[in-house]
């Protein structure tokens, strides 16, 4: 086992919160319990996928408020929230709620960008603008001033008798705009979070620029370094960034587990060998094995090698007892194989 320089600081994971949709209720409940879980078994973080139109999870922030309440340490992150749908005031509203019944656990990561298969939907999205709506990052700069509370408008004070109005965002959330995060899977989107205030979620998914090598790992590392310059250079130093990669451990796995994790991971590779479509989309590999052979793998990462925060991704289309073979041996083997050491 290589000796890290320093212990991986901060464990989290990601799940996309599946359910059937002939009893959607069951697989939220497994998404909450599967949150307890993870705090039970010492994680600093659990984050929710965001999905529409999909059987995932469609509102992470009303599974965040219900999981608030069944949890007290751990955070509860979005990664992420795609704010091309997204009312900015109103979201604005929601995750300061969920942040206040938390005590200050929301960690809202966000994305731009046209809605996925926008034609499709954009005239029940959008019936009246869904020409003349700004996808770009003038989109999250504007959540981000509703979230730090800036003024909204001029109008406020009292009206009538009981009537109170305000000029920002209420209820206003202190230290929520430090917790806000950009998913960025390019150079341009990694230096503009640097340079915006964000803290930089970095994924299994990245796009080279037109001239760079097709290696997954040094795409990546080469993203986060560009972030933490910008940070530095705008005096936002020291800005965070945790790494998401689809990791399975099998120490404690069945047979048939195994034999199941390996067969999904076998589907997935092929996708990993040479960069997707006219973007270069490139993915990451999945990394399955003992947490030993895992934790090997991680520390020779040019990604992974620039962070002391994760958000281990969970595979999809996993059983309940699947995600508890593999977050507990995330939490107990692998976690400590990087020097982690649980939070209490």
């Amino acid at each position: 086992m290589p000796t890290p320089d320093r212990p991986l600081r901060k464990l989290g994971f990601l799940t996309i919160g599946l359910f059937d949709p002939a009893d959607a209720a069951a697989g939220h409940r497994s998404t909450l319990d599967i949150i307890e879980l993870g705090e039970r078994l010492g994680f600093d973080s659990a984050w929710l996928r965001h999905r529409h139109l999909q059987f995932g999870i469609s509102s992470p922030v009303a599974v965040m408020a219900a999981a608030s309440q069944r949890t007290s340490r751990i955070e509860l992150g979005t990664a992420v929230t795609p704010l091309g749908w997204e009312n900015p005031l109103r979201l604005t509203e929601d995750l300061a709620t969920v942040d206040l019944l938390s005590g200050g656990r929301v960690n809202p990561g966000v994305s731009v960008g046209e809605p996925m298969h926008y034609d499709t939907v954009k005239h029940e999205l959008y019936p009246d603008s869904d020409d003349t709506e700004d996808f770009s990052y003038t989109r999250v700069d504007r959540f981000a001033r509703l979230v730090a509370g800036e003024k909204v408008r001029e109008f406020s004070g009292k009206q009538g008798v009981v009537e109170e109005f305000s000029n920002r965002v209420e209820p206003h959330s202190a230290g929520l705009r430090e917790r806000l995060w950009y998913g960025a899977a390019s150079l341009k989107s990694a230096t503009w979070a640097g340079e915006n205030g964000f803290n930089l979620l970095s994924s299994s998914v990245v796009f080279p620029g037109p001239d760079e090598e097709p290696d997954f790992a040094a795409v990546q590392q080469r993203q986060i370094r560009a972030f933490r310059d910008a940070a530095a250079t705008a005096g936002r130093a020291p800005a965070r960034v945790s790494q998401g990669l689809v990791v399975i451990p099998t120490d404690s796995a069945s047979s048939a587990q195994r034999e199941k994790y390996q067969r999904y991971v076998d589907e997935r590779t092929p996708r990993t060998s040479a960069p997707q479509g006219p973007k270069r989309m490139m993915f990451a590999q999945d990394l399955i094995g003992s947490s030993e052979e895992i934790a090997e793998q991680l520390y020779a990462h040019q990604g992974f090698q620039e962070v002391d925060e994760v958000a281990f991704a969970l595979p999809f289309s996993f059983e309940h007892e699947d995600y508890v073979q593999i977050l507990t041996d995330i939490a107990e083997k692998l976690g400590p194989a990087l020097g982690w050491t649980p939070a209490k």
